[in-house]
């Protein structure tokens, strides 16, 4: 079975949420392009995103964000991973709905925790207590990623590919994803 986007389907959630992994699987099924938005903050910035939260502040990071996010969302339909905060700017989400549809990775506290403990790759949980940053966060976050057309919900212990095919099927039984069979 081949499909079709016709838009683009726009991942969003908290770090640890599985965007980037299920994004790259879901996009392969479809028989689309994978892309990250962070990324390609860092091709166009030419340095981390941690360089660019230390250099020049988490307001030029977003306003960066939203240029490629704009850039992006501008191109052939595709899959689109975006970094956990991009989804708060009303001016992203307005775009988003606009040029694709917002999915939710919707995965709790708990899970989150999890998958990112062990990294020190995430700007915003490098403090004395990454656990009750990441909480703060989800708690802040929670209601704006709830504003997405569609969610998919994780659940513990399932598999990458078991929420890849979860997250496929939600896409195909909803007409707001784009995605057309044959």
């Amino acid at each position: 079975m081949s499909y079709k986007l016709t838009k683009t389907i726009v991942l969003v959630g908290l770090m640890g949420a599985g965007k980037t992994a299920v994004g790259r699987l879901v996009a392969q099924e479809f028989g689309a392009k994978f892309l990250d938005s962070d990324e390609e903050i860092v091709k166009a910035a030419n340095m981390s995103i941690a360089e660019i939260f230390e250099r020049d502040g988490e307001p030029f990071f977003r306003q960066k964000e939203t240029q490629v996010l704009d850039r992006l969302l501008e191109g052939e339909p595709c899959v689109l991973s975006t970094g956990g905060g991009a989804y708060m700017s009303a001016e992203n989400r307005r775009l988003i709905t606009d040029k694709g549809v917002a999915l939710w990775l919707n995965a709790d506290l708990d899970i989150l925790w999890e998958r990112v403990r062990h990294k020190n790759t995430r700007p915003l949980l490098r403090v004395p207590d990454p656990y009750a940053k990441l909480s703060e966060l989800y708690d802040e976050r929670a209601p704006f990623y709830a504003k997405a057309e569609l969610s998919v919900e994780s659940e513990p212990n399932l598999s990458l590919e078991a929420m890849t095919d979860k997250t496929v099927q939600v896409l195909l039984n909803n007409p707001l994803s784009g995605v057309q069979k044959g």
